[in-house]
């Protein structure tokens, strides 16, 4: 399923695919939510202070900017071996889903850096026109 999914990427993602190379696994959890219903904040700060807890670091939080559907917060923790990234958790909320990414592995930070904007790895501001000026 990995190798189908790099197959769908561009070109220009080339270290992205390397990387991806280098993952055991990934998992997604997703629950979603109708119109009446809301991630209710104390649940999904529970599922923070979890992955605290577990002795995963914390790397960054992105607040959600400019649409509806993408308006809440993504955090991302690794767990880490010295410098191998043995696995990550990505938490992306929005008003009506949570979604849970974990990723497996063996990679370098770079790695991890390579799969920025892949499973919900959040993007930061220099990637977004970085691409804007590719396009």
């Amino acid at each position: 399923m990995l190798t189908a999914a790099a197959s769908m990427w561009s070109d220009q993602d080339n270290e992205a695919r390397q990387a991806l190379n280098k993952i055991d696994g990934v998992s997604v959890h997703v629950l979603r939510f109708s119109d009446y219903g809301v991630p209710e904040d104390g649940s999904v700060n529970a599922v923070r202070e979890a992955c605290r807890q577990r002795g995963w670091q914390h790397i960054v939080t992105a607040e959600g900017k400019g649409s509806p559907v993408h308006s809440r917060t993504t955090d991302m923790w690794l767990v880490m071996d010295g410098m191998t990234v043995r696995g990550a958790v990505v938490l992306a909320e929005t008003p009506r889903s949570v979604t849970m990414v974990n990723i497996a592995g063996n990679m370098s930070a770079i790695d991890l850096l390579h799969l920025r904007g892949h499973f919900g790895i959040p993007r930061n501001e220099s990637d977004q026109s970085r691409n804007q000026h590719m396009q």
